[in-house]
């Protein structure tokens, strides 16, 4: 019971930003599309600048569509208990978090830097307890494969 209630209180950050997000798409993705906009494009900046790769167009409606569908179905598969709900918030948690907490194109002295290196910090700390669960999860599943007793021989 407690380890459902830590889960349903550690999912709700992703479920309620979500739900959010989602009344909020209207035509054109909402003001999540709108906000990220920019931030993607400072992305797409520095990923070309260092690796010489082009990224291809992708539109903010869909990337938020797609952001809306790994917290809301991980978010509830999480809260049931899944692995697979962890890997989908994780890898939510990836691709938004270097895109949305850009710390790294502020000076360290300004503002915007330590209060996006913060939510940065706290996103990684999501990530690391998404992945404390699947240790987890994978811990237990290994030790019950190893605690399996060989069956007795039968005495005549």
């Amino acid at each position: 019971m407690i380890s459902f209630v830590g889960r349903a209180l550690f999912v709700s950050v992703f479920l309620l930003s979500a739900w959010q997000e989602f009344n909020d798409f209207g035509d054109n993705g909402g003001r999540a599309a709108k906000s990220l906009r920019p931030k993607f494009n400072a992305f797409v900046s520095h990923v070309t600048t260092h690796t010489g790769q082009q990224l291809p167009p992708i539109d903010m409606k869909l990337l938020v569509a797609a952001a809306i569908a790994l917290k809301g179905i991980g978010g509830l598969l999480f809260v049931s208990g899944s692995s697979l709900g962890a890997y989908l918030l994780l890898l939510h948690q990836a691709v938004a978090t270097p895109i949305l907490y850009d710390f790294y194109n502020y000076d360290v002295e300004r503002k915007e830097f330590s209060q996006l290196f913060s939510k940065f910090t706290q996103s990684v700390a999501l990530v690391g307890a998404l992945l404390f669960f699947i240790g987890m999860k994978n811990s237990r599943r290994h030790g019950r494969q190893l605690r399996k007793k060989a069956p007795k021989a039968k005495a005549n």
